[in-house]
C-alpha cells in the first residue's frame, strides 16, 4: 500500500491535480509536492486547492531533492515537472536544464533511496515526432520516422533513455512512463491550447493534420492508478479517435487561414513575442503531419477507457474557453499581406 508520495510540478495545473486527488485518498499518508516556485493555491492567483499535501520548494537540478526523499521516507514518486515550452526568461536552456538534468537528479536520488519502490514519469507522444514516413498510429514499440531533434520532443527522448537506464538498475523499483496525447480541457495552459485561443487561426497550407488529445479529467485519473498500483512499463495515454485540424476550427468556430510553412513560422515569431503562443519548430510538424497513438495497451493493463474521446475532450475545452479577442497588429498586417499576395494576379 503506498504511505508517502511525492509529486513534481505541483506548480503546473495537472501537477496540482494530481496531488490534490492522492492527499484526498486516505490509504495515503503523505503526500509532498515539489516545484521550484510554489503553486498559485498557495498564493493569491487561485489555483487547484492542495488539500493536506506538504509543498516543498526545490529546484530539481540541486541535490536537495535528495534530502527531501530521505528525509520523508518516500516510496512512490510522480514526475510531473517536464515543460513543454521555454520560459520567457532563461529561454530553451533553461527548459532543457529544467527537464533534463532536473530528471537526472531525482533518478540519482531515486536510485540511492532505500524506500522508493514506484516511479511514475509523465512523457509525451511528441517522442514519436511528425513525419511523412510515421505509421498510421504509433505503438509503444514503434521507432520514430525522424527522431525529434530539438525541442520538448527530444528532451522528453532524452528523459526516457534515463529512465530505461534507471529502471535496468533498479530492478526492484516499478518504473510506468507515460506518453501523453496532449492535455486538453477547462484548466489547460499549453502552446496548443494557446493555439486554439486565437481567433484567427494560421495552418499550413497543404496539410489537415489528425490530432489526438487526453482530457485533463482521464489523465489525472490515469496518474492516480499509476501512483496506487504496480504496471511496469511505457503506456500511450490518450483519448479515443483523432480529429482534423480543420474540424477542430470548425468546432471551436475559428477562421482558419492557410499559409505557406515560413509565413506560418514568421507567424509563431509575431505570437511568440506578443506572449500569445510558442510555434516551435515541433509544434510546425505536428500541423502539418499530425500524430495518432494505439491506447490498447494501457487499456489492458488498467482495465480502463477514458470518460473523453479526442472529440469530447476537444469540445470541452471550447465550452469553457472565450475564443474570442484580439490580434497584434503586426500579425494583422501580416495576414492581410500572406492573403493579398496569396490571390494576385501575379502570384
Amino acid at each position: 500500500m503506498t504511505h508517502t508520495v511525492l509529486v513534481t510540478g505541483v506548480s503546473r495545473h495537472i501537477g496540482a491535480r494530481v496531488a490534490s486527488v492522492l492527499a484526498a485518498d486516505p490509504d495515503i499518508d503523505r503526500v509532498i509536492g515539489v516545484d521550484t516556485v510554489p503553486p498559485p493555491s498557495l498564493s493569491r492567483d487561485g489555483g487547484v486547492p492542495l488539500g493536506r499535501t506538504e509543498f516543498v520548494r526545490v529546484d530539481l537540478r540541486s541535490p536537495d531533492i535528495a534530502q527531501v526523499i530521505a528525509a520523508a521516507d518516500i516510496d512512490t514518486v510522480i514526475h510531473m515537472s517536464l515543460v513543454s515550452a521555454p520560459p520567457r526568461s532563461g529561454g530553451r536552456m533553461l527548459m532543457k536544464e529544467h527537464n533534463v538534468i532536473g530528471t537526472m537528479q531525482l533518478l540519482g536520488a531515486c536510485q540511492r533511496s532505500a524506500t522508493v519502490r514506484r516511479v511514475v514519469v509523465r512523457s509525451t507522444t511528441a517522442v514519436y515526432g511528425s513525419s511523412p514516413n510515421d505509421p498510421a498510429v504509433f505503438t509503444e514499440d514503434a521507432e520514430p520516422g525522424e527522431p525529434p531533434t530539438h525541442g520538448y520532443a527530444k528532451d522528453a527522448s532524452e528523459v526516457e533513455g534515463y529512465i530505461r537506464g534507471f529502471a535496468r538498475r533498479r530492478g526492484d523499483v516499478t518504473v510506468s512512463t507515460l506518453r501523453f496525447a496532449n492535455f486538453m480541457g477547462p484548466g489547460v495552459d499549453s502552446p496548443l491550447t494557446r493555439y486554439f485561443t486565437q481567433p484567427v487561426l494560421p495552418t499550413v497550407f497543404g496539410f489537415d493534420p489528425r490530432l489526438q488529445f487526453v482530457h485533463e479529467d482521464d489523465a489525472v485519473e490515469v496518474l492516480r492508478r499509476m501512483a496506487m498500483e504496480d504496471h511496469p512499463g511505457t503506456f500511450n495515454v490518450a483519448g479515443d479517435g483523432v480529429l482534423l485540424l480543420s474540424q477542430c476550427a470548425r468546432r471551436a468556430g475559428l477562421l482558419s487561414l492557410p499559409v505557406p510553412s515560413p509565413a506560418f513560422r514568421l507567424l509563431g515569431d509575431l505570437a511568440r513575442g506578443a506572449g500569445l503562443v510558442d510555434f516551435s519548430p515541433e509544434q510546425l510538424r505536428l500541423m502539418c503531419h499530425g500524430r495518432a497513438v494505439d491506447t490498447t495497451r494501457l487499456t489492458a493493463a488498467l482495465g480502463w477507457r477514458p470518460k473523453f474521446s479526442t472529440a469530447a475532450a476537444f469540445e470541452d475545452f471550447v465550452r469553457a474557453r472565450d475564443l474570442s479577442g484580439g490580434l497584434p497588429s503586426a500579425m494583422i498586417d501580416l495576414l492581410s499581406h500572406v492573403v493579398t499576395s496569396r490571390h494576385s494576379p501575379t502570384s
